[in-house]
């Protein structure tokens, strides 16, 4: 089963770089990229085994795989793993062409042909112990959190206000280390 980061790496890829849509029968998700980001394919194959990858192809000069979702896998798994966190106010261009094909295969889909209310509400599921769905302001603030050692924006600046991790390397750091002191 895939993790909160890994539903959220595979949601942000189709919400920048997928398709949604279907070839007249069936409805698809297709993610598109060029073959340097095989490994990233691989990844999205064994983490969410429903989907299909094709290629590579080589196309008038364009090299790339494709990684396809429909039937089961795409109804039971992603829509509503996208229903849980596109929301037009995350992205409006994607979250319209996913209501678009939600609503054009709605029956294939086992969906209402209706857009799922996703405007101005929550965009996660409930994380345990908590009370209700996370908004997006609030998962950002968990990711910043989690990344930042458990300390606030206030406590992770350095003495220029700028943010900085509290376990990131500095400039310095980098050039210095592994250089001998002298002879």
């Amino acid at each position: 089963m895939a993790s909160d980061l890994e539903r959220g790496l595979l949601a942000g890829l189709l919400i920048g770089e997928g398709h949604f849509g279907g070839d007249g029968r069936q409805p698809q998700v297709t993610l598109r990229m060029h073959v340097r980001h095989e490994a990233l394919f691989r990844w999205i194959e064994r983490t969410f085994p429903g989907g299909k990858l094709y290629g590579p192809y080589d196309h008038g000069g364009r090299h790339y795989l494709q990684w396809m979702a429909r039937g089961a896998f795409l109804r039971d798994q992603l829509v509503p793993l996208l229903e849980s966190t596109l929301s037009a106010d995350l992205d409006a261009h994607s979250w319209r062409r996913f209501q678009n094909m939600r609503s054009q295969y709605a029956r294939r889909l086992g969906v209402s042909g209706a857009p799922t209310p996703r405007s101005q509400q929550a965009v996660a599921a409930p994380s345990p112990g908590l009370s209700g769905p996370l908004t997006a302001d609030e998962i950002f603030a968990k990711l910043r959190q989690g990344r930042d050692g458990g300390q606030d924006d206030a406590n992770s600046r350095n003495s220029d206000g700028n943010s900085r991790n509290s376990s990131a390397r500095t400039l310095d750091q980098d050039f210095t280390d592994g250089e001998d002191e002298g002879p």
